[in-house]
């Protein structure tokens, strides 16, 4: 879709990915950072002192995703590396310092009422959980996403909750808002076309199988094209002696 949702920054000598705001969390996300931290590495580090002697100091990484998916979620766990590793227990290795490459992803649910401590710290991350719970309230009773959003606006804004980022920002909200549901609803309908997809193509097959059993018993042509619906050209292409 050619959203970037990934940000990357340095903070006491720290290099800090962070993934924002995921409404589904992919066990992939190591194997995606380790790539991309690659890739900032090498923007951020100039070439020759690679190959210098002396050691070269870097950023240690930190790697951050924040969940507000509607599906249940813990307060906080851990994604690593080394859970995609084939045959790790076949290499006898215990402990993440035994392992020779590991990356840990720390994943924060972020949706009001978790991590009350952590949002108490960040009044925009806690605004942000709130508006989106909000959201969720209104269309808990039966309003749809695009019906939900302007009175949540109102609601924010007359009680202090991101209110100078709403009244500057709050068309930009809803446009957001909408293009993730938009983005959301397009996955959906291409997963069902995928399954619809799969299901006639098995049953294609499964036809095609039908019909060259009936002709290899002496059925004729006409009976097998009555029997399975498929097409003389796909009758006339079966090869009974394969």
């Amino acid at each position: 879709m050619k959203q970037i949702n990934d940000v990357s920054f340095l903070i006491d000598n720290r290099l800090v990915m962070l993934i924002e705001h995921q409404s589904t969390i992919s066990e992939n996300l190591p194997l995606r950072l380790l790539e991309y931290m690659g890739r900032v590495y090498e923007k951020i580090i100039v070439i020759e002192v690679k190959y210098q002697k002396p050691l070269v100091k870097i950023p240690r990484p930190e790697f951050i995703v924040l969940y507000n998916g509607a599906a249940p979620y813990p307060d906080y766990t851990e994604l690593k590396l080394s859970d995609a590793f084939m045959d790790v227990e076949g290499l006898k290795l215990t402990g993440i310092d035994k392992i020779p490459l590991e990356l840990v992803v720390q994943v924060y649910n972020i949706n009001h009422g978790h991590n009350p401590e952590m949002l108490k710290k960040c009044e925009s991350l806690y605004g942000y959980s709130f508006f989106i719970n909000k959201i969720r309230e209104y269309q808990a009773q039966g309003l749809t996403l695009e019906e939900s959003v302007n009175p949540v606006i109102e609601y924010c804004i007359k009680n202090n909750i991101l209110k100078d980022y709403l009244l500057e920002h709050g068309s930009e909200v809803i446009n957001m808002l909408t293009a993730e549901y938009d983005r959301e609803m397009d996955i959906a309908v291409n997963r069902r076309e995928a399954r619809e997809e799969g299901l006639k193509e098995g049953m294609e097959k499964e036809k095609l199988i039908i019909a060259k059993n009936l002709l290899g018993k002496g059925s004729t042509p006409e009976f097998v094209l009555e029997i399975t619906g498929l097409s003389l050209e796909d009758i006339e292409g079966i090869e009974l002696n394969d």
